[in-house]
């Protein structure tokens, strides 16, 4: 079965992937992970020390002063539309959830900036609520290697996947497939060459 073959290569391949947007506790994941769309978790990274040292906690960072958020995270892409996102989430998280985190999807997509994706590695890596978070690289991948068609949306892959996939593994099959593609599958020149899913792969491009 095709969804057989590629977990157990990509356990081979990445059996310790995990989260890799630094964090100390949910609020922290929470902010780095809307900071992260449409940017590296590198660039993430680099920004974020400062930014949870001056506001360790929802309360500073809804204290804040907007030009003081854009100031320290200006390098990344979007940055003052995730300034002031980052903090309505952290005003709406005391005003509204007493200071913590929900672990509801729904409380968690009401929050300025969470969609569907960061709601689900929120679920995921902070509460242990199975979920399958798609991105680009999921996505990608799973187009590539079959498990999903060419035309569809990310929540339909989401749906594809979780129907294919043993529930107790959604999270750390997430990211196994973001290594594989962060790391291997990638968007261009991805290292088709000795690939162990050659067989299987349905991407017409391939770099051979």
């Amino acid at each position: 079965m095709r969804v057989n073959q590629v977990l157990a290569v990509l356990n081979q391949m990445y059996p310790n992937a995990n989260v890799e947007l630094k964090h100390s506790n949910h609020f922290e994941l929470l902010v780095a992970v809307v900071l992260s769309a449409q940017t590296t978790d590198v660039s993430v990274n680099k920004v974020t020390p400062k930014l949870f040292s001056t506001y360790p906690t929802p309360q500073l960072l809804a204290d804040a002063k907007v030009e003081d958020i854009e100031s320290m995270i200006k390098s990344i892409g979007l940055y003052r539309n995730k300034a002031k996102n980052i903090k309505l989430l952290a005003m709406r998280i005391v005003d509204e959830f007493q200071g913590e985190v929900p672990n509801q999807r729904k409380d968690l997509e009401s929050l300025p900036g969470v969609g569907r994706k960061t709601a689900n590695v929120v679920l995921s890596n902070a509460f242990n609520i199975p979920a399958l978070a798609v991105d680009t690289h999921v996505a990608r991948v799973s187009i590539r290697l079959g498990l999903a068609k060419a035309d569809d949306d990310v929540l339909k892959i989401e749906q594809k996947l979780m129907r294919k996939i043993p529930r107790e593994l959604w999270q750390k099959v997430h990211h196994q497939f973001i290594f594989f593609g962060r790391y291997h599958c990638l968007a261009k020149n991805p290292k088709c060459n000795g690939c162990p899913l050659i067989e299987i792969c349905k991407y017409e491009d391939k770099n051979i």
